[in-house]
């Protein structure tokens, strides 16, 4: 197969991957704005909490080890 032959496979290739990719995403179901809002506050509110929940067990293993390198 000549260089030119494998250029136009690979372009054809690359043509076809955007199609389908086009083709794909008009069939997404995209939430409303009233869906990805609550979706936000989920997302931002268990951050949060995780973030709460490795301060305070980071503070815990902090103060043990200072108490046992004591």
């Amino acid at each position: 197969m000549g260089f030119l032959a494998r250029m136009k496979q690979g372009f054809g290739s690359t043509f076809s991957f955007f199609t389908d990719s086009w083709a794909e995403l008009r069939k997404v179901k995209w939430p409303s704005r009233k869906e990805m809002i609550s979706y936000t506050i989920v997302v931002l509110v268990t951050v949060a909490f995780v973030t709460i929940y490795f301060a305070i067990l980071d503070l815990g293993i902090s103060q043990l080890v200072r108490l046992v390198s004591k």
